[in-house]
């Protein structure tokens, strides 16, 4: 009988191979890690390797990411679709089997990690949709979502701020079926970590209201096994701190940071060897120890018991079941398209002044209540983001609902709403201030890079803001959206541009939206059908002349009103003047080339666009013959009347530009 330490030593020496191939990696983690993964694989995990994406399947987090070839021998060995090539493949242009696993990939990966600590936030995602969903769909007597969120973690993971932000949050829901795997080793790549991270992480946990398994040999499978077991049956998220030694099993470089960043060399890893009793060639694997690992047809019963019960709760409750399946694949209700449409046709026929902030609560709640898949949020700014809506309900500890008071934690929230997006069921919404991406800006760059569903909501989007000042107002944060590849980024300028932003985030299947409000009211613009249609173009034609024009003004939010009081004044001095409307330049640049040629004539050199963010953004649009007017620096603290007047956003600034240009 193949022994567990054998079973284990598989995922060491394919790890050590891999790395070795490639000339890069980090074999010490998955070394250090192997006889933790072994029992948790083996004993506890419910998934299946034919079907990745079986929705009552357990979520397992890699957040320490680098450790790479740890779930990819994993995933090769239980049976999943990723071959041995892959593995030889490891690091290599197109495998499947990238330097840190990439969600989409490879199959079984569930979260792209790396950047430390997100996966970690991902799994309280994960814990949160899971619960969610199951008040929401299981009945007393149909249990059909039911699964663990397993992580596992390093030093690296808890050094990082977003640790602090997501365990806190994670432990004041009391998320029972969130289990993390503390690999304390002692070890990151500056050496022995007692030099600079010396706290005492249980005492931590338990501060978090963490239920802590200490002092775990991260080498014995019986201390393993029982500490599992433990954890299992708790109503509070689980931190089990295992002591384990970087690259178990290499004689000469285990325990130190040698082995953590760089290959072990062929002479160590033919040591390695001969420690571990391995006596295979490279990348050979016996068949003793693919059958003992061999998920395949364990997973396939687990799988089928699940759809025997979800039978039996279809029969009983069909419409939920309907609802049910809709919502895991990420379709949108048979009335989305006409429901949406119909809202928006109000919108343009009932005129508002309002801020967009404010429009922004108008849509939610007017598509909450065809929408039960959205889970809102903020990180405590609700009453000014106004992210809620009439059918908001707060999540807690003790209540389910579908809005969560993330508190001021803006990294931790966008990271969590990745992972509730990756879930599945759940279109995951979160605000807060604009300037605070910058405190989000990698969670929002994941879900771009993963190409999920999360629709990040900012407010309070210029220098409009005005009294704050300029630790609040943002400057360069619109343009760094929306140069994030695959992020689709608004500014609307109405409630109407506003809730097509909205619709067309909620959309998008292949990417994240960021959707940018402003606090003060905004004036409505007036259109036709078409226009109201080629809002969701990304940039439109919103005021127009007799013939062809002699100059275009561009513009974006509150600086739309500016750019058509302007026009009015250069039309009545007798210039052919076009204004247009650019919520969204990424969707524009997305469209064909007559339709942008329509728009933005290349005959006309004469163009000015006008927004309160960064200004050198906008030279693509406008040309050497054109100009901008911007923010070139940070903005002040003074009313937003006196700081547009300041910085040029005026009628008078935009006439002299425009004439300027036109000699």
């Amino acid at each position: 009988m193949t022994s567990r330490k054998e079973l284990a030593n598989a995922i060491r020496v394919l790890s050590i191979d891999a790395v070795q191939k490639a000339k890069s990696g980090h074999p010490g983690a998955p070394m250090g890690m192997a006889d933790i993964a072994e029992v948790l694989w083996r004993d506890y995990m419910q998934h299946n390797p034919c079907n990745p994406h079986w929705i009552n399947r357990d979520r397992f987090v890699l957040s320490n990411g680098h450790g790479s070839m740890l779930i990819y021998s994993l995933l090769h060995l239980t049976g999943y679709h990723l071959s041995m090539e892959e593995l030889k493949n490891f690091r290599q242009f197109d495998s499947k089997t990238p330097g840190h696993p990439e969600y989409g990939y490879t199959p079984g990966v569930e979260t792209t990690t790396g950047p430390l600590g997100q996966g970690l936030a991902n799994a309280v995602g994960f814990a949160i949709a899971e619960r969610t969903l199951a008040a929401q769909f299981n009945r007393p007597d149909h249990k059909i979502v039911d699964h663990y969120s397993y992580v596992f973690i390093g030093d690296g993971c808890l050094m990082e701020g977003i640790s602090h932000e997501v365990c806190s949050l994670a432990g004041t829901l009391q998320l029972g079926k969130l289990i993390a795997f503390y690999d304390d080793n002692g070890i990151s790549i500056d050496g022995d970590v007692k030099g600079w991270f010396t706290d005492d992480t249980a005492a931590r946990f338990v501060a978090y209201g963490w239920h802590v398994i200490e002092n775990i040999d991260g080498h014995d499978a019986k201390a393993i096994k029982k500490a599992i077991d433990e954890a299992r049956v708790t109503d509070k998220p689980s931190i089990l701190i295992c002591k384990t030694i970087i690259g178990q099993g290499s004689p000469n470089k285990a325990g130190s940071h040698d082995v953590h960043g760089a290959p072990l060399g062929d002479t160590e890893i033919a040591a390695t060897r001969v420690a571990l009793n391995w006596h295979y060639p490279p990348f050979d694997i016996p068949p003793a120890v693919y059958t003992a690992w061999d998920a395949k047809e364990t997973g396939k019963e687990k799988e089928a018991a699940w759809n025997a019960k979800w039978a039996a709760y279809a029969q009983a409750y069909p419409q939920l079941a309907t609802e049910f399946e809709r919502r895991v694949q990420g379709q949108l209700p048979d009335d989305w398209a006409m429901e949406s449409k119909k809202f928006i046709e109000t919108l343009q026929n009932t005129p508002a002044d309002i801020a967009s902030r404010k429009a922004s609560q108008n849509t939610l709640e007017a598509f909450g209540k065809i929408l039960p898949e959205l889970l809102g949020g903020s990180a405590d700014l609700t009453p000014s983001n106004l992210t809620n809506w009439s059918g908001s309900k707060p999540l807690t500890a003790n209540h389910d609902g579908n809005y969560i008071h993330y508190g001021v934690r803006e990294f931790g929230m966008s990271a969590i709403m990745n992972g509730i997006a990756l879930h599945g069921g759940f279109i995951p919404y979160g605000a807060t201030f604009l300037m605070f991406v910058e405190y989000a800006r990698n969670a929002v760059r994941m879900a771009a890079l993963m190409k999920i569903r999360s629709i990040f909501v900012y407010t309070h989007d210029s220098i409009g803001l005005g009294e704050d000042g300029p630790t609040h107002q943002p400057v360069e944060q619109i343009a760094s959206l929306r140069l994030t590849p695959n992020l689709s980024t608004w500014r609307p300028c109405d409630q109407v541009e506003s809730a097509v932003a909205w619709q067309c985030a909620l959309q998008r299947q292949n990417g994240p939206s960021a959707l940018l409000f402003s606090r003060q009211n905004l004036i409505q613009q007036p259109r036709t059908e078409q226009q109201v249609e080629n809002i969701s173009k990304g940039g439109y034609v919103l005021q127009d002349c007799l013939g062809q024009p002699v100059l275009i003004l561009i513009a974006t939010g509150s600086e739309v009103s500016l750019a058509i009081d302007a026009a009015k004044q250069l039309t009545e001095k007798g210039h052919q003047v076009r204004v247009v409307s650019m919520p969204s330049t990424d969707l524009f640049d997305q469209q064909e080339a007559t339709y942008r040629e329509s728009v933005l004539p290349s005959a006309v050199s004469a163009r000015l666009a006008i927004e309160a963010g960064s200004a050198d953004y906008w030279y693509k649009y406008v040309g050497l013959k054109g100009a901008v007017i911007g923010m070139n620096t940070f903005g002040e603290s003074a009313p937003a009347e006196l700081l547009f007047k300041e910085f040029g956003f005026t009628v008078e600034n935009v006439i002299e530009q425009a004439e300027a240009l036109l000699q």
